[in-house]
């Protein structure tokens, strides 16, 4: 493997979950009830109204627009269909990056500075700290987030904002890059249920010589294969009972101050002195049902010794009560 100023490719579907993901949502689900597949696509409308299903699980991501990952949640939600996870609201702040980081700023929850930029001439104007890491505003799963977006002067901020703005049509956030450890949560459960699944570590030594610390789209889908998949993870985590604590309060307030609901994975990466900020929160985690697809909620879920479909019965479980849906124990109901 090698290590230079990437091209971009298309990852216009990195977001979307993989046939074998659907397939195994599908079958861990039919353990317990009958189910009806149904695409989230123009007409998914007509379909839920017809069908009019007891419970939605929903893992739908759209395609275009900021707000594409409510837009199933806002027509289940017109319909009085009750569905698994966050609601239209919450879906598109987190995935607004600086609107989310807006709403943790107002409650203390500590962040990484930021700027937005949506043109070439506000970039030229700015001014950021060095090294900075240069993302798309509202993408998903490593999209346009490359080994070269770590930036550490003028030109190659420039360089990164065009290039961003060009292909994604979308403002660029600036983001202070941050050069400690790297985190990732899992999260399950409402109120006073809510459970943190064992810490994901993302261990940047397992990168290629010369590459960014950085969990790249490179990293996540070109370098890391299911016949040579890399060794980046560590789960549990090494954590002393410092840093440990903290990440768990700060996930906690992350997740209820921006109304997560069901489940959530929050990516967290620590400062120059070792105190965590957030960096992103998933409300739609991704859930690729095999190990070595190196999934990260399902690889928490398997340290917290749960089999894939446990994981996805048992956010369904959560939810459905959340919802005062009863629930089935093997295909009896149970009361919610």
């Amino acid at each position: 493997m090698t290590v230079g100023q990437s091209d971009r490719v298309n990852d216009m579907f990195a977001e979307w979950d993989t046939a074998d993901t659907v397939a195994a949502v599908r079958d861990a689900l039919a353990e317990r009830y009958d189910v009806t597949m149904i695409e989230a696509d123009e007409d998914a409308y007509e379909k839920l109204r017809k069908i009019r299903p007891f419970f939605a699980f929903n893992i739908a991501e759209g395609l275009y627009g900021p707000s594409r990952e409510g837009q199933v949640p806002a027509i289940l939600e017109m319909l009085r269909i009750p569905y698994l996870g966050s609601d239209p609201l919450t879906l598109g702040i987190c995935l607004v990056k600086s609107r989310a980081k807006e709403v943790l700023g107002y409650y203390g929850v500590p962040t990484a500075h930021h700027a937005v930029v949506a043109s070439m001439d506000e970039c030229r104007g700015l001014r950021v700290r060095f090294p900075s890491i240069v993302k798309p505003l509202h993408e998903g799963s490593s999209k346009g987030i490359y080994d070269s977006c770590v930036v550490r002067n003028a030109g190659e901020l420039e360089r990164e904002v065009q290039t961003l703005l060009a292909t994604y049509g979308e403002p660029a956030l600036v983001e202070e890059f941050l050069p400690g450890r790297e985190f990732t949560v899992a999260m399950m459960g409402n109120g006073e249920g809510l459970r943190l699944l064992p810490v994901v570590e993302i261990k940047f030594d397992a990168l290629p010589a010369g590459a960014n610390p950085i969990y790249s789209y490179e990293a996540k889908w070109i370098w890391d294969t299911v016949e040579k998949p890399l060794d980046i993870y560590e789960c549990p985590a090494p954590l002393d009972q410092r840093l440990r604590r903290d990440i768990e309060a700060l996930c906690r307030k992350t997740y209820n101050v921006l109304r997560c609901r069901d489940w959530t994975r929050i990516d967290l990466r620590c400062d120059a002195s070792g105190e965590p900020r957030v960096i992103e929160v998933n409300p739609l985690p991704g859930i690729l049902p095999r190990p070595e697809d190196n999934s990260c909620f399902p690889k928490a879920a398997r340290a917290a010794g749960m089999t894939y479909n446990e994981l996805i019965n048992s956010v369904l479980d959560i939810a459905m009560k959340r919802c005062g849906v009863p629930v089935r124990d093997g295909r009896q109901t149970v009361p919610a």
